[in-house]
């Protein structure tokens, strides 16, 4: 008489099955998980309910079918939650976290991966740690970061080498060997991918041993072993067909295409190029779909087929535009989320015993760590285009009919305020965790206040209200403040009235309270006419992300940050801001500020132009478009650059041509800027003392106090041409003879 099957035991044998066939018949794995699913529904087990949609969730993953992919994730952390069950929830966020990075959206990805780190490792899973870090790598080593990638990829392998899992550690060596090929380590690449190939020979993994092969393909293309090569991505290509792995076989036929290319077969590559597109344009796979049409845009521009390359030219770069916007959005949605992992892991330490807290550091300090490195990536992948497009618009203007310098001027507008959100989320965060100092130099007080009164006047004048600025006479010419902070917290101030204000003025008020001979203290008031804000509300007005319901039932909403940010600098000053207002008749907001007098600043003007007339630069910049407007500026000033790709070849240039100043990208392939700039610090050359400017969009750089002693100063993305160009007359100003600092990290 046959026994009777336990039906728990039934489906968790069917969701193994499902999961060691998925690298051999990946639809017999769905229909495997399906059925698992259904008899979970039946038992109304939500614990198998969540593993089944988990693991469906994954094989759908891997067909490139996301929507069902995220539909089934989310679904399977609802029955997670209902079962307590924290590693499950991990588990399916990892699933989300793959989709999201392979449809570009890497910051995000990075988020749930970081996420899902805190867990695995709090539960000592070291099997989904080890994945978990592997990905991560990836992420870091799309968005240029090679450094932390192999710091990822070494954890991985760790990890996996800690739990004696073959599979883990060679999956962890295939991305590792690609970034040594990239570095020109061509031996070491080798190596380490051949013991790849022979660890997942040994262990029977058939879709691993496809990516191995692929590993090995790309190096033996680079040693120019080229029938070695195509025969290995061919092997890979079958294997991942027959598992239906979609991103995989699109990553297949664009090396193939590579591959072409070197042995002159170029319409076989566009052949293999047009599958792959075929296939990303199918599964909405976003990062192939850039790398296709670079591609053929390179392609086309070399047989001189002008008319497609510009056509593949502009689907790239409407392609990453609409990612950049995607993950802005993205990111304002979900940055509240992501400042709690911070106080989980805080409440967390009350919480264990004594004998658990040096582990339990570690644990904070590494996710500190990672939120670093994903504002920081963050900052250099959004500005980095921002910075092309506020520096063609500046140039245009220069040649333009006044009917479309109107068309750019409002094309600015919109760009700088995208530019302000993003500065916002930033600003927010380095204040959140202390990282933000005041930098404070001479200025022209009162040009600041015009200035400010200058920027938001069109703005003020289209709503049909006055804005006015009011000045006391006892008011000094010049003092000692940080520009930019003042500027923005007069700036979200201004901005916020002529919002909220539909007939009447808005009126920004300096007076003196008290004068002393080395300084002056000032009351800053901003009133307005506007609608007022109700009592109830005002104590949370300062608070992050918070929404009063009077502007949430309106068109005029936004991050919910600004005057979180506005307390926290004012606060910053050693001050406060109070605020008084009335329904229906307007609000003020006042507060105070200690300032020490100044004299006037040497104002840099373009007299100083003949200052730069026949000088000489290397340009270390590898975004294409960045690099072109860059040089018809530098060309325009009379300087003659040298441009470089990447940090190697700024160090041969340096070695080999003596130049008068150096503009250092930070995020490069091959090398970064940092260790460039350390390398032609340290080693005897031509430019060993020469100025290095650090020209960058990650906005985290000048607190990296290891690399700031390497440059003269930091140039933010998007670049302000004013700024730049008396950076550069300051360096050979004899009116200027003081020390230049621009240190100044907003």
């Amino acid at each position: 008489m046959n026994k009777e099957i336990d039906p728990t035991l039934e489906v968790v044998q069917l969701l193994d099955k499902a999961y060691a066939l998925r690298g051999q018949d990946m639809l017999l794995s769905i229909q495997l998980a399906q059925e698992a699913l259904e008899k979970s529904r039946k038992l109304d087990n939500a614990s198998l309910i969540g593993e089944s949609l988990s693991k469906l969730a994954l094989f759908h993953m891997v067909s490139a079918d996301n929507q069902k992919a995220i539909e089934m994730s989310e679904q399977a952390i609802v029955y997670f939650k209902k079962d307590n069950d924290e590693l499950g929830i991990a588990r399916a966020k990892y699933n989300i976290a793959g989709v999201y990075y392979k449809t570009n959206n890497y910051h995000l990805g990075m988020f749930h991966l970081i996420d899902c780190l805190t867990i695995f490792h709090k539960h000592k899973d070291t099997h989904n740690e080890s994945k978990t870090h592997k990905t991560l790598g990836t992420i870091y080593e799309i968005l240029g970061d090679q450094y932390n990638a192999i710091i990822a990829y070494k954890n991985a392998i760790s990890c996996a080498i800690d739990i004696k899992d073959k599979n883990l550690e060679s999956n962890a060596y295939n991305p590792l060997s690609g970034i040594f090929l990239k570095q020109g380590h061509i031996k070491k690449a080798l190596d380490i991918i051949e013991l790849s190939v022979s660890i997942k020979k040994e262990t029977g993994d058939i879709r691993g041993y496809a990516f191995a092969i692929y590993g090995r393909g790309k190096v033996y293309t680079h040693l120019k072993r080229y029938q070695e090569a195509r025969d290995d991505f061919e092997k890979a290509l079958a294997i991942h067909e027959s598992v239906g792995d979609q991103f995989a076989i699109a990553m297949c036929h664009n090396k193939m295409a590579k591959l072409f290319i070197k042995t002159g077969a170029r319409d076989k590559a566009k052949e293999c190029l047009k599958k792959a597109l075929d296939i990303s344009h199918a599964n909405n796979l976003s990062m192939m779909k850039n790398k296709c049409y670079y591609f053929m845009y390179s392609i086309y521009k070399e047989e001189g087929k002008n008319l497609l390359a510009l056509e593949y030219l502009e689907k790239y770069l409407e392609e990453k535009d609409a990612a950049i916007n995607s993950q802005t959005l993205k990111v304002i949605e979900n940055y509240e989320r992501i400042s709690k992992i911070q106080s989980k892991e805080n409440e967390a330490k009350l919480r264990r015993q004594k004998a658990e807290i040096a582990a339990q550091q570690e644990r904070a300090e590494q996710t500190a760590a990672m939120k670093q490195n994903f504002l920081s990536a963050m900052s250099h992948e959004i500005r980095t285009p921002l910075n092309a497009v506020t520096s063609i618009i500046s140039l245009l203007k220069d040649r333009s009919d006044e009917q479309d310098k109107k068309l750019l001027t409002s094309l600015q507008f919109s760009a700088k305020n995208l530019m302000q959100i993003i500065n916002d989320i930033l600003d927010f965060s380095k204040l959140d965790s202390n990282k933000m100092t005041l930098e404070k130099h001479p200025v022209k007080f009162k040009e600041i206040l015009h200035n400010i009164q200058q920027t938001y006047l069109t703005l003020a004048e289209d709503k049909g209200i006055n804005l006015e600025l009011v000045i006391s006479d006892t008011v000094a010419d010049s003092y000692e403040i940080d520009e930019t902070k003042l500027f923005q917290i007069l700036g979200n101030l201004v901005s916020n009235a002529i919002k909220f204000t539909e007939k009447g003025s808005v009126t920004i008020e300096v007076d003196t309270i008290s004068v002393q001979p080395d300084t002056d203290r000032l009351s800053f008031k901003v009133k307005d006419t506007g609608i007022g804000i109700p009592e109830s509300e005002r104590e949370r007005l300062f608070e992050s992300f918070y929404m009063p319901k009077s502007i949430m039932t309106r068109n005029d909403g936004g991050t919910g940050l600004g005057l979180s940010i506005v307390k926290k600098l004012i606060e910053l000053h050693g001050s406060t801001i109070t605020i008084e207002s009335k329904e229906g008749q307007g609000s003020t907001f006042h507060f105070e500020l200690e300032f020490k007098k100044a004299e006037a600043p040497v104002h840099m003007d373009k007299d100083m132009f003949e200052a730069l007339q026949n000088k000489t630069a290397i340009l270390a910049e590898d975004n294409e478009i960045n690099a072109l407007v860059m040089r018809q500026l530098l060309n325009k000033w009379g300087i003659s650059i040298k441009r470089v790709k990447n940090g190697k070849q700024a160090i041969v240039q340096a070695l080999e041509l003596k130049v008068d100043f150096i503009l250092m990208d930070i995020h490069m392939p091959e090398m970064n800027g940092f260790d460039a700039a350390r390398i032609i610090r340290s080693t005897e050359n031509v430019n060993q003392d020469t100025p290095i400017f650090a020209l960058t969009a990650d906005v985290t750089s000048a607190s990296k106090k290891e690399f700031s002693d390497l440059f003269d100063g930091f140039l933010w993305k998007p670049i302000e041409i004013p700024r730049l160009f008396d950076t550069l007359t300051k360096l050979y100003s004899e009116k200027d003879t003081t020390e230049i600092s621009l240190m100044d990290t907003e």
